[in-house]
């Protein structure tokens, strides 16, 4: 049973963001000659990566909510230039969305067993039917 990371998705207002951030970011190593791979540098080294590593995604929270997820296809742990050790978190560059979850803030990332994650949101047939920001503040309001 794969094993999944959930994370903070800092400065991100919305799905849309990240997946803007995520296409300039391989845009700018294609153009430098650099492979077209999305890395997540994180400081703590993952101690399970074995399970992480059999079909585990990175969790994004964003604004509160975990809202999407992208495929770890690799795990590289290395030592900054200041001799601290550090993490590459790869991921696949495609975006799921999913159920949207409320969450509270924390720092770092945290282990998220398979039986919690939320599910996929299917691509077009299941899409939410609001935009994220009136979503959450309908939510907020009760209303969903």
């Amino acid at each position: 049973m794969p094993l999944h990371l959930l994370k903070l998705c800092v400065g991100a207002e919305s799905i849309e963001d990240l997946e803007a951030w995520i296409a300039e970011n391989l845009a700018s190593k294609a153009a430098r000659g650099q492979p077209a791979e999305q890395a997540h540098t994180t400081r703590m080294v993952p101690t399970r990566t074995s399970e992480l590593l059999e079909g585990g995604s990175l969790y994004w929270v964003v604004k509160g909510e975990v809202a999407c997820r992208q495929v770890l296809t690799g795990i590289r742990p290395f030592v900054d230039g200041d001799g601290i050790r550090r993490c590459h978190l790869v991921l696949d560059p495609v975006v799921h969305r999913v159920e949207p979850r409320p969450n509270r803030p924390f720092q770092g990332w945290r282990y998220l067993a398979d039986k919690d994650v939320p599910p996929d949101i299917a691509a077009g047939r299941d899409a939410p039917l609001f935009p994220d920001e009136l979503r959450r503040e309908l939510r907020s309001l009760g209303l969903l």
